[in-house]
């Protein structure tokens, strides 16, 4: 809410943040969640068994000139984490349900009544009565737009159980993660998974966008806004096993739906003489990182699923590509 308008042109195929108009109410116990929480994940209750990585020093960020300087990917950066458990795919609409039916989670979308949809995924009449982002208009304000509701009204998410979930924000995710007994996994965190042993590499198999001709992530082919031409078989999301994973066995972290982080945004960042350890975030700020780019994203305007790129969105903001995957300490 707090990002300016050439920033709100330069991400908003991204994220646009939830308009200010919308202020959220404060609702008690919104995240109080454990009195009903549900066994630890991967013992068989449908969320997937999370990966343990063993931590130690990489280079995080980016040095070079095809990344987007305001948004931080630079200066690279020597980082040194502890070992920690991270989720092998993005949480999915199964267990997302799970956690609603046993919590009575509410989302913050379905909170404010509306989220944001690709414009493009709306019949013409609902197009036309939702309200439009003016620097980016390709996105739509939909009333009734939520996690059971992906494009709104009369759309639902059957079929889609393997899908991510979407429309979810950093509240809710946080949410979730404590019901699994987990955390959403720190920026740090996030970009040495991402990697999957793999140093300064573009992408999390290499340096080629399509080796051999093969599809790596699901991302816009064509001429975004106007044409998809669905070469890699995904017009919206895809199931969160889709494609071969990284070294770390993790999927789908180029592409697919963007990844909500615990850290609050900032792109003030030092190069220390010696190794950060277990690097987060400032203590408090008005936005918080996301990471991956998702299935909007194209290299003609927002290549930002390379491994370094980083973009951020307020705690409140929902869309229809953004998701979120837990991580754990290595002793949780």
């Amino acid at each position: 809410m707090n990002h300016t308008e050439d920033a709100s042109a330069s991400h908003g195929c991204c994220t646009p943040p939830r308009q200010p108009s919308d202020q959220l109410a404060t609702v008690p116990g919104l995240l109080s969640v454990a009195a009903s929480r549900k066994p630890a994940a991967g013992d068989g209750d449908g969320t997937s068994a999370p990966v343990l990585l063993p931590g130690g020093e990489f280079l995080m960020g980016t040095d070079s000139e095809e990344g987007f300087a305001a948004d931080g990917e630079g200066p690279m950066r020597a980082v040194r984490l502890s070992p920690f458990r991270i989720a092998p795919y993005a949480v999915t609409n199964t267990e997302f349900g799970s956690f609603v039916e046993a919590t009575g989670h509410v989302t913050d979308a379905e909170r404010f009544g509306w989220s944001y949809v690709f414009a493009s995924f709306l019949p013409a009449a609902l197009r036309g009565i939702s309200a439009r982002v003016p620097q980016t208009p390709w996105w739509c304000g939909v009333r009734g737009a939520n996690w059971r509701a992906p494009e709104g009204p009369g759309s639902d998410v059957e079929g889609r159980g393997r899908h991510p979930v979407v429309h979810a924000s950093w509240r809710d995710a946080q949410a979730y993660c404590a019901w699994v007994g987990g955390r959403l996994p720190t920026e740090a965190e996030w970009e040495y998974a991402s990697r999957g042993g793999l140093e300064q590499r573009r992408y999390p198999w290499g340096d080629e966008l399509t080796p051999g001709g093969e599809h790596r992530c699901n991302i816009w082919q064509g001429h975004f806004p106007t044409k998809n031409t669905l070469d890699d078989g995904h017009r919206g999301t895809a199931p969160v096993d889709t494609y071969a994973p990284n070294g770390f066995g993790l999927y789908n972290t180029a592409g697919n739906v963007w990844e909500w982080c615990a850290d609050w945004w900032t792109t003030d960042h030092d190069r220390p003489d010696t190794p950060a350890n277990d690097l987060t975030g400032p203590a408090e700020g008005t936005a918080k990182v996301i990471r991956g780019g998702s299935y909007l994203c194209h290299d003609s305007y927002c290549n930002r699923y390379r491994v370094a790129a980083r973009t951020s969105n307020t705690p409140d903001s929902t869309t229809g590509h953004m998701g979120f995957r837990c991580a754990f300490d290595a002793d949780a």
